[in-house]
Parts: C-alpha cells; sequence; structure tokens
C-alpha cells in the first residue's frame, strides 16, 4: 500500500466476517457501542452519516429506530453487504461507493457521524478525520471508534523476543499482518485534537480491555460471559478503557465550535 493511499477492504471481506465480525470479540464491539449510542434511539429521527461504515451493522440498527442514514464506504464488497443488510430489513439509506474524506466535500452537516474503525486505515488520519468531524452540525456528536496504539504497543510487549526492537525504536507502525491497520491511535492524542476542534467527550469506553492480553489456554479455560462482564465492569475506567484493543469516544460539538 503507498504511503498515501488509504486502505480499500475488497480483498479481504471474507476474513473479516471469520476474523471479527462473526465473533464473540466482535458481538462485544456491537454491545458496548450500542451502550454507548442508546441515548440516540429514543429521539426523534435524526441525520445521521456513517462515514467508512463496512457492513453497516451499527447504521441498521440505527435505522431501526427511525433515523436517516447515509453511509459510504471506499470498498464496493463492503457497501454491497450493507445494502443488502438493508434491504433484507425493509429499511431504506443513501449510499455512495467513496472514501468519507473526499464524500466529505459533498454533503451537509449531521446530527450524527459515525468514524468507526476507519481513522487507524488511513493514509492522513487527523486530516481525514478533521474533514469527517466538520460534518457534525453544533449541538451534534462525533462517535469514534479506532484501533489503540497502546494496546499495540503493550501486546508485543508482552509477547516479547524480537518485538522489544521495533517497538523501542518506533518502527512496528505499518508492519505486521493485512488485518493490523499501519496507523493504529493514542486516545490522548485523539482527544486533545478534537478538544481543538470544539468538541467535548461525553464517554470513554475500551473494547476488550483483557480479551486480547489473555492466552489462548486462558481463554479456553474461561467462562466468556464472565469474561464480558468484567469487560463491561472496567472498560470506561481508567486505566483500563484506555487498553482496550479499540478505544470509543463520543464526542458532542460546541455551539461555537471552530469553523474549518
Amino acid at each position: 500500500m503507498s504511503a498515501k493511499q488509504d486502505r480499500n477492504f475488497d480483498d479481504l471481506i471474507d476474513r473479516f466476517e471469520t476474523r471479527i465480525y462473526d465473533t464473540v470479540k466482535g458481538s462485544w464491539r456491537l454491545q458496548l457501542l450500542q451502550e454507548d449510542l442508546q441515548q440516540f434511539t429514543a429521539l426523534p429521527a435524526l441525520e445521521v452519516w456513517d462515514a467508512g461504515c463496512g457492513q453497516g451493522q451499527i447504521s441498521l440498527w440505527l435505522a431501526g429506530f427511525g433515523h436517516q442514514l447515509t453511509l459510504c464506504d471506499l470498498s464496493s464488497r463492503m457497501l454491497d453487504k450493507a445494502r443488502h443488510s438493508f434491504d433484507r430489513a425493509g429499511l431504506n439509506a443513501e449510499f455512495h461507493h467513496q472514501s468519507a474524506q473526499s464524500l466529505a466535500i459533498q454533503l451537509g452537516e449531521f446530527d450524527l457521524v459515525l468514524c468507526h474503525a476507519v481513522v487507524e486505515w488511513l493514509a492522513d488520519p487527523l486530516v481525514s478525520l478533521r474533514a469527517i468531524a466538520e460534518k457534525v452540525r453544533p449541538g451534534g456528536y462525533l462517535s469514534l471508534l479506532f484501533y489503540n496504539r497502546n494496546a499495540m504497543v503493550y501486546g508485543n510487549v508482552l509477547r516479547g523476543g524480537w518485538r522489544l526492537r521495533p517497538i523501542l525504536d518506533d518502527s512496528y507502525i505499518g508492519k505486521g499482518h493485512k488485518l493490523t491497520p499501519p496507523n493504529p491511535q493514542y486516545s490522548h492524542e485523539l482527544i486533545t485534537a478534537m478538544q481543538a476542534a470544539g468538541f467535548e467527550l461525553r464517554a470513554h469506553t475500551g473494547i476488550r480491555v483483557f480479551h486480547d492480553y489473555m492466552s489462548t489456554q486462558a481463554r479456553e479455560n474461561t467462562d466468556m460471559n464472565e469474561l464480558f462482564e468484567l469487560e463491561k465492569r472496567y472498560c470506561r475506567l481508567p486505566p483500563y478503557r484506555d487498553m482496550g484493543r479499540y478505544v470509543h469516544l463520543l464526542l458532542s460539538k460546541s455551539d461555537h465550535a471552530p469553523q474549518g
């Protein structure tokens, strides 16, 4: 992948389904996101943009409460999956086969913008995120989920061996298998950037704060229901929330946010 090219997942959609979407850890991620976004389910119809929708699970859930959804994705195959899910559910939405940051130029403002597992795959994460966040209308919300750089560092150090030197040299970024994002993010850096753009932090949740650090044997000997109860208990508490494989930030935009 070029240093200036966003990741397109047309070639990995089957691996995403088997390694992420159809797994316990994928299910946990959706459940915790739904908890953070529960407040929007009782509101009158909102205009919602899913910026990099993937297969559109959260969008489909929100559409079921009467909200108006706009979805986009760089992957035509991901977008087709989302469109088919909406068709099967008898729900309507607007679909765009386009990157979020390029589509942003053509869009108006939204009450809620979803940007889930997107920024870590972008060539210019912060530049693109600012373009996306500008589409949140004053008083609206940005739901930002990203692959956590803290977890990448900690997980590799725990495994030891040859992995320590790349962490020391900061040369591990962009390395690894195809499902490892090239630009994982630090929570504190994104929070600072969003606050500078006029956003206020409303929720801060770690996704899989224990599960991904456990050995295969430990997980095999563990009741997954009990483990998920622990995940839910600690996922919003510091320092656990900053150690999740993913981190979700729900941010509200000030009525006086600076304009880009």
